[in-house]
């Protein structure tokens, strides 16, 4: 009798957590990758919990899913309800239990493939029973509906429904390529840049119009002269790298090249812009092991020190 109670806790656990994953989601299918289960079983688990609760929680038809008044009600306060078991969970295991399950990150293209990536084998070996499947995309995404526990984004979030924890401070830093430096001459001041040819990076509301700090911390905002944009930090690299001017490019994409000489600082001392890097989760009472233990990776491998 026992096991036979535990196993129809369980199930309404599992039914509460697929009906869930459907709003989010907007979809069966959706909902049964996020899940990792299959559709045939989403449709189940929502129908059982139709069933026993005897009212229906979706409208469905061939094209669109809806939510019923019910469902909304239902959602909103099942939602509490998971939060406070996997808290109950994770407070009765404590430390007796690793975090375990799929970690889904989205993280921007540059940043992921040059410094997230190569963390992740050691995130993997601290953490044997997770598994992360890392999302590189640049655009806006909505978390709740693709499924995804963690946003790493580099600059501001303005979702007050979401928790942005600060985790570094990443420099932009002026460049140019040795050859084009030799040829156009060194700046000495911010006024200097106005004189050369500049690479803009089109991701940036600035435009043209770019702020030289000076050592003193005196700030300058000069209008640059340009006849190349991209909407990459790695493109304008490239154009720097090639001849074509002066970037200004995050600092993490260069440090090889400026290590290596290809590109070198210019105006060093100064400085430009600076961007926040934010680890980006829902604003949810409780967070789950496997997310908090992210978190905290991200805070220990790219403290300031690092």
């Amino acid at each position: 009798m026992i096991v036979n109670g535990i196993l129809t806790i369980m199930d309404t656990i599992d039914g509460m957590k697929t009906i869930v994953a459907v709003v989010e989601t907007g979809s069966f299918t959706a909902a049964s990758e996020r899940l990792g289960i299959s559709k045939a079983l989403v449709s189940k688990y929502v129908g059982e919990v139709e069933r026993s609760l005897g009212v229906r929680l979706f409208n469905r038809s061939t094209r669109r899913l809806a939510l019923t008044e019910a469902g909304q009600g239902y959602y909103d306060q099942v939602i509490p309800l998971l939060e406070e078991f996997t808290a109950l969970v994770d407070n009765v295991t404590g430390e007796q239990t690793a975090p375990r399950g799929v970690l889904r990150v989205s993280v921007p293209v540059t940043f992921g493939e040059m410094k997230l990536s190569p963390l992740i084998p050691k995130f993997l070996d601290q953490n044997p029973d997770m598994q992360v499947d890392l999302q590189m995309s640049d655009r806006m995404i909505d978390m709740l509906e693709e499924g995804i526990d963690v946003v790493i984004r580099i600059g501001g979030v303005d979702d007050s429904s979401l928790i942005a924890k600060h985790i570094k401070t990443l420099p932009l830093i002026l460049c140019a390529a040795p050859s084009y430096l030799e040829q156009y001459g060194h700046p000495s001041t911010a006024d200097c840049i106005t004189q050369h040819n500049c690479i803009i990076d089109s991701n940036f509301r600035i435009g043209k119009h770019w702020p030289i700090v000076s050592p003193e911390g005196h700030t300058t905002s000069i209008e640059v002269s340009s006849r190349v944009a991209a909407n990459s930090p790695r493109a304008v690299k490239e154009i720097a790298m090639a001849g074509g001017g002066i970037g200004m490019i995050p600092k993490f994409i260069v440090e090889h090249e400026l290590k290596e000489g290809v590109l070198e600082e210019v105006l060093p001392g100064y400085s430009t812009l600076e961007f926040g890097m934010f680890a980006i989760y829902p604003h949810r009472r409780y967070l789950s092991k496997k997310v908090r233990c992210f978190i905290d990776f991200l805070a220990a491998e790219f403290s300031e020190g690092h």
